[in-house]
């Protein structure tokens, strides 16, 4: 009875004995004792669950695997997967969006580049959330999805045609890919300033070759780009330590070729703006380099005719120097009259204005060792015959720290200024110029009468002289000539000298 029972029973072994079997003819090794069959059933239980699961996400994702990850259907939703297989599918749609799409046809079906739109919006929402941690395939992923559609070459027809790069009132020329090209910036930006992005991994795909290619980019004759560039270029410089020192050079580099070769690039107002920030962040005292920077590229940036599009950034940075070590104020001023204009009177206008901002950060001592110059060329900008370039040499007067420091130099300057006054106050055309001359001379004499009437006495002593001088030469040219009417006759009656005989036979 009992063994009827039992004889109904389901044998545990046929399961074991068809596993033997099959690990045997697999060309396994297994024992034929109980632990031998059970370690075989549970390895190959677990294999056989591992096969069910990737056969299911098979279904689902494609099994293709690029450098090393699993690719994720790109269509599919972050929401829709779970956490670990979120990197996955953050590099499937940036692989998505390395389709650059062509928008210089407008016939061109949109389809392709609403599905790319829809796709940067979502990696741009996805990395904002702040969720993610970035390995390295998508970090490299990111840099490469970035250089596909960010690095280009500009056509010649989106330059300007004029030489000196884009001008104050030229109008700016958009790009007709920036709806594109700006979620690109702004995952971009957000990716960089991303709080727990590794910048020892990303320095590695955010290398020198990347930056030197975004620099290009400040090429670009959009401005809504070169805004976005200078915002990410200034987060790297913060995030990647590392990287300041070539970025530095390589803007340095830039500023060379601008005003040494070419007078043309539309980036420099912004490559400013972005070292405004950083020059004020220097450590006291300045490094050589950073003193070099000043000598070699921000003072020739006065040369270019186009000085006017970037002029308040470099006059930023400029006051920047000074506010680090007022001893550099010599070395501008002596810079800015080195490149002084000549015929150019709204540059004339702009220098003046930075050389205002400039002596007022600037100590008497560096003051004296530059001041004879400054007021030669000063004086000679109260005597210009363009009224506004006259008027604004006269309004330096109103500021006090200048005035101040006029007063304790007056023996100086006084001599160098006052014939300017006063051939002004006979000869200019200008009533606004002539009432501002007025003016200055009654501060002058307010300030040391005795030194006004030793100045005007000397100039009328010169005035004299130079009378004296201009009557001699006068009187001398007049002498010349009524002997040079007699000259002729006499030189008729004198007979011609016939040449020598040459002694040498030819």
């Amino acid at each position: 009875m009992l063994k009827q029972i039992l004889s109904k029973l389901p044998r545990k072994s046929q399961k074991s004995d068809s596993l033997d079997s099959a690990g045997i003819d697999s060309g396994n090794q297994t024992s034929n004792s109980g632990n031998g069959v059970q370690c075989t059933n549970i390895g190959n239980s677990i294999s056989s669950r591992l096969s069910v699961v990737k056969r299911v996400s098979s279904a689902v994702f494609p099994a293709s695997i690029m450098a090393g990850v699993e690719a994720v259907e790109p269509n599919l939703s972050f929401k829709d997967v779970s956490n670990p297989q979120k990197q996955n599918l953050f590099i499937s749609k940036l692989n998505l969006c390395c389709e650059v799409s062509d928008f210089s046809d407008p016939d061109k079906t949109n389809a392709e580049q609403d599905l790319k739109r829809q796709t940067l919006i979502e990696l741009v929402d996805f990395v904002s959330s702040g969720s993610a941690k970035f390995n390295e395939p998508a970090i490299a992923a990111m840099c490469k999805m970035c250089a596909i559609n960010l690095f280009r070459v500009f056509p010649p027809k989106y330059r300007s045609n004029s030489t000196s790069g884009e001008a104050e009132d030229e109008e700016p020329m958009f790009d007709p890919a920036w709806s594109n090209l700006q979620l690109v910036y702004d995952l971009l930006l957000r990716f960089i300033s991303y709080s727990s992005l590794d910048a020892k991994v990303a320095k590695k795909y955010v290398d020198h070759s990347f930056i030197l290619r975004l620099l290009d980019l400040f090429e670009s004759e959009d401005p809504r780009e070169r805004d976005c560039l200078k915002t990410i270029l200034h987060r790297i410089y913060g995030k990647f330590m590392v990287h300041r020192p070539f970025v530095r050079k390589a803007v340095s580099n830039i500023i060379y070729r601008f005003v040494f070769e070419t007078e043309r690039h539309n980036g420099i107002a912004e490559l400013l703006e972005i070292f405004g920030s950083i020059i004020s962040g220097f450590a006291v005292p300045l490094k050589e380099e950073h003193k070099m920077f000043l000598w070699r590229a921000l003072i020739p940036l006065h040369k270019p005719k186009s000085v006017g599009v970037y002029h308040q950034q470099l006059t930023y940075c400029v006051v920047q120097f000074i506010d680090k070590d007022p001893k550099l104020a010599n070395s501008v001023i002596k810079g800015l009259l080195k490149y002084w204009p000549v015929t150019n009177s709204q540059k004339e206008l702009m220098f003046i204005s930075e050389l205002e901002e400039i002596l007022e950060m600037t100590s008497m001592a560096e003051f004296q060792k530059i001041m004879v110059p400054l007021f030669r060329r000063i004086a000679c900008c109260l005597n210009s015959f363009h009224y506004q370039v006259a008027e604004r040499a006269h309004l330096v007067w109103n500021n006090e720290h200048i005035l101040n420091l006029v007063t304790h130099n007056r023996q100086v300057i006084f001599p160098l200024i006052f014939p300017a006054l006063e051939r002004n106050s006979q000869n200019h055309w200008n009533q606004a110029v002539l009432n501002l001359t007025q003016n200055i001379r009654k501060m002058l004499c307010e300030m040391d009468e005795e030194l006004v009437l030793t100045c005007q006495c000397k100039l009328e002593e010169e005035n004299s002289q130079l009378s004296e001088a201009a009557e001699k030469r006068k009187l001398t040219w007049e002498r010349l000539e009524s002997a040079a009417g007699f000259q002729p006759a006499a030189a008729n009656m004198i007979p011609p000298v016939k040449p020598a005989a040459c002694p040498v036979a030819c």
